[in-house]
């Protein structure tokens, strides 16, 4: 048997929901993926390590969302084969300015939450905004929908207009499930 490993490197503040209470989460991952994890949680290390080369993609996708600020249960959603996880890194439509992060990164949370909530329900995905990058976890249609979502808000389109471009393509998608049916 070959043993595969990872070497991950998660937010500190985010080891403590990757272990969980009582080590349950990590439990969890290990469970459901067939691995090993050795975390450091002073540096914020985390090892995976299995035979399973499936299973370790997957924990390694799952701490990674979990790292970048999703709930665990959410992260559990990848453990369903055909569900994804994609980061877009903010600062490559800012450079370094710290008001334009926040700005950008405000402009696809939206006021109280609502253009991020918006988004979610549009595309079926989770979205978590968390340090320099927005994540998302769906179906890949949905998903990739989400990502363009996202990418068009950064580039300064107008929420309207992503609104619209989002409700467009959920009509398309239901049409084309109905016509499959």
């Amino acid at each position: 048997m070959v043993e595969y490993s990872y070497e991950l490197k998660v937010p500190k503040n985010r080891v403590a929901v990757i272990i969980g209470k009582e080590g349950s989460i990590k439990k969890d991952i290990e469970e459901s993926t067939k691995t090993k994890l050795n975390i450091d949680s002073k540096e914020g290390d985390v090892f995976v390590s299995g035979e399973d080369a499936l299973g370790l993609y997957t924990a390694r996708e799952m701490i990674k969302a979990i790292g970048r600020g999703f709930n665990p249960d959410i992260a559990k959603l990848l453990l369903k084969t055909d569900y994804i996880f994609e980061v877009v890194d903010v600062s490559e439509y800012v450079g370094k300015s710290k008001e334009a992060m926040l700005r950008l990164k405000g402009r696809v949370i939206g006021k109280e939450g609502k253009s991020r909530r918006l988004i979610e329900e549009l595309t079926n995905c989770n979205i978590s905004v968390f340090g320099k990058t927005i994540s998302i976890i769906g179906l890949p249609e949905s998903a990739a929908d989400a990502r363009q979502a996202v990418e068009s808000l950064l580039r300064g389109s107008t929420h309207a207009n992503v609104y619209k471009w989002l409700e467009k393509r959920r009509r398309e998608l239901k049409r084309r499930a109905i016509l499959e049916m």
